[in-house]
């Protein structure tokens, strides 16, 4: 859309002050720890565009609030490397460059706003290349030591996140953006749970660059098989996250031009969780890993 397309959707611009005073309407609180997920042209013409967004979320969550965004790794190696013939894959291998928290450019997918907030001066990301990046009271402590295993569980960024009490908002974003439901699918005790193994290079704590390989819930084609229960046409969080706001789960309105959801973290996890082990039913709790992690490191692909 050009301006004036925009400047009619939103019938004038979304200004900061405007936004500021929309996402207080909204529901969204001074000391809110918040993460958040925007699609930017969702929202009308906003002057100053995802600097003009960051710089009102910090306004409306002030000094004591946080705010976190989920980051990625937009040049990750594909989790399919090992499918690959061996000449590509031995190039990969010696030189793709390691995932660096302070330089790596965040994943693509989520649009503009994810890296104007990793790239305000005093954001912090997590090591874990998965990562997430934070801003603000609590940042320190969401993004500190994300477990390298099951980075969506229990001890990873959603779990503290969970913990501290935050929400997530939906800022013109679809329903399927909510990252926060890999981690009811991590928490969620029924059996067909899904999990891919990721190898990246990183850096060690001399700075070498080495490949470690780690394990996650599958976030590519989903933690279960919705097939069943989700219609073909529509994505799986889209019809939880519906779900929950038919039930109460979350407060709805807009900003600027764009429909708007504000969900507490926690009551979103427990019903997503819910949800899962509702449809797939209940597996017994798994047997803790060993604490062994010597198979998990080092170069991948070993014979």
């Amino acid at each position: 859309m050009d301006e004036e397309e925009l400047l009619a959707l939103s019938d004038g611009p979304v200004t900061r002050g405007r936004l500021v005073r929309e996402l207080g309407a909204l529901g969204v609180r001074e000391g809110d720890t918040l993460m958040f997920h925007t699609q930017l042209s969702a929202l009308g013409y906003v002057p100053g565009g995802s600097r003009t967004v960051v710089d009102a979320l910090r306004e409306a969550v002030g000094e004591r609030g946080t705010l976190l965004v989920y980051s990625g790794w937009n040049d990750q190696p594909p989790w399919e490397l090992a499918q690959w013939p061996q000449q590509w894959r031995e190039a990969v291998l010696a030189e793709h460059p390691a995932y660096d928290p302070a330089l790596s450019e965040g994943s693509h997918d989520n649009g503009r706003l994810p890296e104007a907030l990793r790239l305000t001066p005093g954001a912090l990301r997590t090591r874990h290349p998965d990562s997430f990046a934070a801003l603000g009271a609590r940042a320190a402590e969401l993004t500190a030591s994300q477990p390298w295993d099951d980075p969506y569980g229990t001890e990873g960024v959603l779990g503290r996140l969970v913990a501290a009490g935050g929400r997530v908002l939906l800022l013109g974003a679809p329903l399927d953006a909510l990252t926060l439901l890999h981690h009811a699918e991590a928490l969620a005790q029924a059996p067909g749970k899904r999990y891919l193994h990721y190898d990246v290079p990183v850096l060690d704590e001399n700075g070498k660059r080495v490949w470690r390989g780690y394990e996650d819930v599958d976030t590519e084609e989903g933690g279960f098989d919705y097939t069943p229960f989700v219609p073909a046409e529509e994505w799986p969080f889209t019809v939880i996250a519906r779900d929950a706001l038919d039930h109460g789960t979350g407060l709805s309105g807009r900003v600027g031009a764009a429909p708007c959801h504000l969900f507490e973290a926690g009551e979103l996890v427990a019903f997503g969780v819910e949800w899962i082990e509702r449809r797939f039913g209940r597996a017994p709790a798994p047997v803790p890993a060993s604490d062994d992690t010597s198979a998990r490191t080092g170069a991948p692909w070993r014979a």
